[in-house]
């Protein structure tokens, strides 16, 4: 196990648990264009093998499969569960992490997905003066 795999892991348990301080707003809204769902960036894992790890540890996991891998050499996983109109077939059932996409406030610098309908916007030191 890599020790990116092993942060991954740790980062998830600390999602769950730990508010962490605001340094990031997400603006926007939805445009239904499925991305989201089609190219979720799976930070820390790196094949296979520890995607079944995780999906064993964490059951939503299940619900993703390996799309690609991108130019960084990490995975980008896809939804069993999207539609070919993107909308997703178990809605009302649909895991936490979806529910939450995406969260308002985040803590690590983070790009969304291209012509997505949402962006990034980064607090500066002046902001919180």
């Amino acid at each position: 196990m890599s020790i990116d795999f092993i942060k991954s892991i740790y980062f998830e348990l600390v999602s769950y648990f730990i508010p962490q301080k605001i340094k990031y707003k997400i603006e926007g809204h939805c445009i239904k264009c499925g991305k989201c769902c089609k190219e979720i960036r799976a930070y820390g894992l790196k094949n296979e093998m520890e995607l079944k790890f995780m999906q064993f540890i964490f059951p939503h996991y299940r619900y993703f499969y390996i799309s690609y891998i991108d130019k960084n050499n990490q995975i980008v996983l896809s939804c069993k569960n999207l539609n070919t109109d993107n909308t997703c077939s178990i809605y009302k059932f649909r895991p936490f992490l979806c529910r939450n996409y995406p969260k308002k406030y985040i803590f690590s610098n983070i790009e969304m997905i291209d012509n997505c309908g949402y962006k990034v916007i980064k607090k500066h030191f002046k902001d919180y003066l």
